[in-house]
């Protein structure tokens, strides 16, 4: 399991520089960023909750790995499309649970490697497989990797919760976006700290993939 030394002092920062970041870190004083530890499990998980809601990929992420323990890539290489669909997946996250299953067995997808390389040369190397956008990418670094700087501005719960937080009065996803982009500034270079706290204030467990 990889150990996050900056967590304290990027809180820290963003308290000083964020009231609203500030009240979400005393809320939720204790809890922190946690992975499975596991790069191929974390994938899969997060490719089971694209676009669909927390509750749901939890329910189906049970399902997958009664289904399959352990959720090993060989495992999931070697099932049909029929096991895929029968815990909840649809046929396009079966296939894209199957393909990243076979990167990974063939070393297409070499998590040792990823230490070595950018957040964005990491970004290219798991959106090359079918099915994996750039959400599905943004959560390896932040859960699996534990990247500091991630901010996904493809998620849409990211998104609105910040507009409410901060009382952005905006009608249009876009513009929603843009403005928690350029607000994020000043969360540099802790951007994926403040993320997983206003995710934090979401739920009533802390997310992990």
């Amino acid at each position: 399991m990889r150990q996050i030394s900056w967590w304290q002092q990027a809180c820290k920062d963003l308290s000083s520089r964020d009231l609203v970041i500030a009240g979400l870190v005393r809320r939720h004083r204790g809890d922190r960023l946690r992975g499975s530890g596991h790069a191929f499990r974390t994938l899969v998980n997060a490719i089971v909750g694209q676009q669909i809601s927390v509750a749901a990929a939890d329910s189906i992420w049970a399902r997958l790995t009664h289904a399959f323990p352990g959720a090993a890539p060989e495992a999931l290489a070697a099932a049909d499309t029929g096991a895929l669909r029968a815990v909840g997946l649809s046929n396009q996250k079966a296939a894209c649970v199957r393909n990243a299953a076979l990167a990974f067995c063939a070393g297409t997808i070499d998590p040792a490697a990823w230490d070595r390389m950018s957040d964005d040369e990491i970004r290219a190397d798991l959106t090359a497989l079918r099915g994996v956008g750039p959400w599905t990418a943004d959560m390896m670094l932040i859960f699996h990797l534990h990247r500091p700087d991630v901010l996904p501005l493809g998620d849409i719960g990211l998104v609105n919760a910040a507009a409410r937080l901060y009382g952005w009065s905006l009608d249009d996803d876009r513009q929603r976006r843009q403005r928690l982009r350029d607000h994020a500034e000043r969360w540099r270079p802790w951007r994926t700290v403040a993320t997983w706290f206003i995710w934090r204030d979401l739920d009533a467990e802390p997310v992990v993939y």
